[in-house]
């Protein structure tokens, strides 16, 4: 199992297995008792330091007296944690691919971003996370479920040791109206105010540079200090994770692409600054970077 740890299924089944734990209300030493397990040794387990084996996994669901359901889910996991990619398919799966981009989020020592039709959901604000989430058809409940999700996994960028976190970002992208006007402006805004950190950079790739490999889809390279990268791909309703070598080192290939074409950090804050002014303010709203 050695060969698990650190990928995204190893990450999302100890997601899961600390998750289903502390909606029980029990401490790992309340549940070491329960299963007859080294305290340390689960610890490891809820950390990603060491992955569980199928018997484990089913001691620690059983004894935490889990659904029939979310028994299923977290077995499913332990039982394909050696698979190094993962591809998931309908909104059943979405929860634990969640977890997965979640734990990797929190690993990585450097996130690199590219998404050609919206802004990248850590640099999303409440409003415009919130607009894409009603669009999607999501009952009200499921609405607010995913915002607070996404808010929540922004800390990684403004928390005591943040994450690097490298975006491109397509001109598209700033130019697509999710929700109203003055969502976007509050967006746009907040990209600057967010890009003043030392650990976030924003670059935007202009419109009419030819075909590039960005076209082809968003996507997200997580590189950590003590695990092989990963790449991960959101669609709509599916999704996948992929650490495979070649692939990994065709998107980091497609990265530098995308950046040979893309604006400075500087440029690209000026560029957001004028779209401000110029596409989606309604009451004369003044260059925000002629306000420093």
């Amino acid at each position: 199992m050695a060969t698990a740890i650190g990928s995204p299924r190893a990450r999302a089944l100890s997601a899961a297995l600390r998750k289903a734990r502390e909606d029980r209300g029990l401490s790992l030493r309340d549940l070491a008792k329960r299963v007859s397990l080294n305290y340390s040794y689960l610890s490891n387990l809820e950390t990603g330091k060491r992955v569980p084996n199928v018997e484990t996994t089913a001691t620690i669901i059983g004894a935490l007296r889990l659904s029939a359901t979310d028994r299923e889910k977290i077995l499913a996991l332990a039982r394909n944690v050696s698979e190094p990619n993962w591809l998931t398919v309908g909104i059943p799966g979405i929860p634990h691919q969640l977890a997965g981009a979640w734990e990797c989020e929190r690993a990585a020592s450097l996130i690199t971003a590219w998404n050609p039709c919206v802004v990248p959901g850590l640099l999303q604000t409440t409003d415009y996370a919130r607009s894409i989430a009603v669009a999607s058809g999501l009952e009200t409940h499921e609405v607010e479920s995913r915002v607070m999700v996404k808010l929540s996994r922004r800390e990684i960028l403004t928390k005591r040791d943040p994450v690097m976190f490298k975006a491109l970002v397509a001109e598209t992208a700033l130019r697509e109206p999710i929700g109203d006007p003055t969502v976007m402006v509050d967006q746009l805004r907040h990209l600057l105010t967010i890009a003043e950190r030392s650990n976030v950079v924003i670059r935007i790739v202009p419109q009419r540079v030819g075909w590039h490999p960005g076209l082809m889809g968003p996507f997200v390279l997580y590189d950590f200090a003590d695990s092989p990268s990963v790449v991960h791909f959101e669609h709509y309703s599916s999704g996948a994770f992929d650490q495979n070598e070649d692939d990994v080192k065709a998107y980091r290939n497609a990265i530098k692409r995308l950046a040979s074409f893309a604006l400075s950090a500087r440029d690209s804050n000026e560029f957001i600054a004028r779209l401000i002014v110029d596409e989606w303010s309604e009451n004369g709203e003044t260059n925000p970077l002629d306000q420093v």
